[in-house]
């Protein structure tokens, strides 16, 4: 059984940082580009950063320079941390494993940003 777990969210003060965790099991993680996606209220599911089974990674511009994507390939997981959190940061984020045949995401994480 395919599952990918996030957790690291929360409520954080503006500026402030988070570190989202991705936890996954039943995938060989290793071969699998890991990206992290972001949905808030009213508004379609976006893009924020992706990493590669070489690590290559990609980053949505309204981030870039303030999150950082990586993976641990001994622990099947993948993280991203969040420094200088602006308001229009908040909102459910989403891991998800894809290869060329497959796609599973998790459930979200809330992240909220106040002052």
């Amino acid at each position: 059984q395919v599952q990918l777990v996030e957790s690291g969210g929360g409520l954080v003060q503006l500026g402030g940082s988070l570190r989202l965790s991705c936890a996954t099991s039943g995938i060989s993680f290793g071969i699998y580009t890991m990206g992290w996606y972001r949905q808030a209220p009213g508004k379609q599911r976006e893009l924020v950063a992706t990493i590669t089974s070489t690590s290559r990674t990609t980053y949505a511009d309204s981030v870039k320079g303030r999150f950082s994507i990586s993976r641990d390939n001994t622990k099947n997981t993948a993280y991203l941390q969040m420094n200088n959190l602006k308001y229009e940061d908040t909102a459910v984020y989403f891991c998800r494993a894809a290869d060329a045949r497959r796609d599973y995401w998790g459930q979200g994480t809330q992240v909220t940003v106040s002052s």
